[in-house]
């Protein structure tokens, strides 16, 4: 059974584990891969007309050095694999981006790393692995 995989990818250690993750069943089922790099951006819609100019400006100046810093690496390294892997950066709540990628390319799984914040933090901030298994619009594998 092949799928595709939609993996949320920040170049952490638990984020590279996550991608080893779906690597693995990607490439033993016959699958693929759409990794995802979902950079937090909150609208606002108070902002002047030149405020909205410069924060777009700053977005694209933001892709570019993810592409260069995260997204560029990895790719160098999974040219080196025989699963097919497609890349995605974007903006917004990194949850809700994923599960529109997942739907858009028509993904079969999702995976994430978790990074073990202390139950604490996790239920004042929230978490996006806890957010993520409560709206995923197809099941979703949290990778320790």
């Amino acid at each position: 059974m092949s799928g595709k995989f939609v993996v949320g990818y920040d170049d952490s250690s638990p984020a590279r584990r996550a991608l080893d993750f779906a690597l693995d069943k990607a490439a033993r089922q016959g699958g693929s891969i759409v990794l995802a790099h979902v950079m937090e951006w909150s609208p606002y819609t108070f902002l002047t007309p030149e405020e909205l100019e410069e924060r777009h400006a700053r977005r694209k100046q933001e892709i570019a050095r993810a592409e260069t810093a995260i997204m560029g690496p990895v790719k160098d390294k999974l040219a080196k694999v025989d699963v097919p892997v497609e890349t995605i950066i974007t903006y917004g709540h990194i949850a809700e981006k994923l599960c529109e990628i997942a739907k858009q390319t028509g993904a079969t799984q999702m995976v994430i790393g978790r990074d073990g914040n202390s139950a604490l933090v996790s239920r004042v901030f929230g978490s996006t692995a806890g957010t993520l298994v409560q709206i995923a619009p197809v099941p979703c594998t949290i990778v320790p």
